[in-house]
């Protein structure tokens, strides 16, 4: 009896070591045994509604809040205070381009002239072009995971990132300042691509779009010589203080979560080409992340897996429909390290992927990011010269 409960016990662990190499095994970059279709059809039909009414709180709730924050702090104008309420603002401008954003997908309402509307009011404010941001983050939706085609955060081949100036890639790679650059992306894209998101006859839109490019460019301009014009009434240093640090944290906002929504996994995720690309696997390639009180303040958008897939989803149902589809996701589906209250975690994730997702092979359709073992080195070695 005590024999044949040892040999149970030895085939018991033989069976775990079995599973747990099963684990070790999985490769994110296999196609996936389920379709599209099967995620689809677990989430429940209440997450493909659009409720206008409900859509337009969140703007009212934040617009709200906005406001409170700018009169309070220009009512108190304490340098104490300060700090907090551009943390705050911020913030609260990063959750407005989110509900500019789900205008843009059409996940806001099933009724475009508001979606625009709505959009344009919210993304001039914060000097986002609607339309051209809009058409541009529907090519990276309809291409993500794409070396060549997908257009936020897309890796660098090695032959463009070997052709970049060290200083290039010093400043694209040295933590914050990836964080303050979509500014520039907006007027010059990413190294490798061009075009502007404010030029109606940039390569990144269709003859037919250029009126709606035209029109955005027109309502950033208003809200820019807007900002001027409060600025020689009230002077430089107020608009700074109130809307121009917000605005710089806003930036940094956008830049970390799109980037960490596809980079800084603890296991290598890849990046595709030709036939072996397909919306679905690059879809899976995207990764939810928690950012502890902030999930709510910012619309949920660290649910980002299910949206990226169904943009057309609601923020406000992402999370249910995630839930829904995890059974079908499998393993493809990487549940988010729990956050504290400030989500600190994701700034070492962050910062470690910076350090070493440097840029991709040239040949092959499945690929993975690869590090530059010299980057920081020879800026090490200069300084010294120095």
């Amino acid at each position: 009896m005590v024999v044949a409960m040892d040999q149970r016990t030895d085939v018991n662990r033989d069976s775990g070591a079995g599973d747990r190499k099963k684990e070790e095994r999985f490769d994110p970059s296999a196609q996936p045994p389920f379709k599209i279709g099967d995620i689809r059809a677990a989430i429940p039909k209440h997450c493909w509604v659009k409720s206008p009414l409900r859509s337009m709180s969140y703007v009212v709730r934040d617009i709200i809040a906005v406001a409170a924050l700018a009169i309070a702090a220009v009512y108190f104008d304490s340098w104490i205070l300060w700090p907090l309420y551009w943390a705050a603002q911020g913030t609260l401008f990063w959750a407005i381009f989110v509900l500019g954003h789900d205008c843009g997908h059409g996940s806001f309402s099933d009724i475009p002239l508001l979606n625009s509307v709505v959009g344009h009011i919210l993304h001039s404010f914060i000097l986002v072009p609607y339309h051209g941001w809009r058409i541009s983050h529907r090519t990276h939706h309809q291409n993500h995971g794409h070396v060549e085609n997908d257009e936020s955060w897309v890796p660098l081949p090695e032959r463009v990132y070997k052709k970049l100036p060290h200083s290039t890639r010093m400043l694209r790679y040295t933590v914050p300042l990836p964080m303050l650059a979509y500014p520039l992306y907006l007027c010059y894209r990413s190294p490798g691509k061009e075009g502007s998101h404010f030029n109606p006859y940039s390569s990144l839109f269709a003859p037919s779009e250029r009126k709606l490019i035209a029109t955005s460019t027109t309502c950033w301009s208003i809200m820019f010589v807007t900002l001027i014009a409060l600025s020689f009434i009230f002077g430089p240093l107020a608009v700074l203080k109130v809307y121009g640090v917000p605005y710089i944290i806003f930036v940094m906002w956008l830049d970390a979560v799109t980037y960490l929504h596809h980079h800084g996994h603890d296991e290598k995720l890849p990046w595709y080409r030709g036939k072996e690309w397909s919306y679905l696997r690059g879809g899976l390639t995207t990764i939810d992340r928690d950012y502890g009180i902030f999930n709510n303040i910012h619309h949920d958008i660290g649910t980002h897996v299910i949206h990226h897939l169904f943009p057309q989803i609601p923020h406000y149902h992402l999370v249910d429909a995630t839930k829904a589809a995890k059974h079908v996701l499998g393993r493809y589906y990487r549940e988010p390290k729990t956050s504290g209250a400030i989500p600190i975690h994701l700034v070492e994730s962050l910062v470690a992927s910076i350090k070493k997702d440097h840029y991709v092979s040239d040949t092959g359709d499945i690929v993975f990011y690869e590090t530059d073992p010299d980057l920081y080195v020879y800026a090490s070695d200069k300084s010294k010269i120095n």
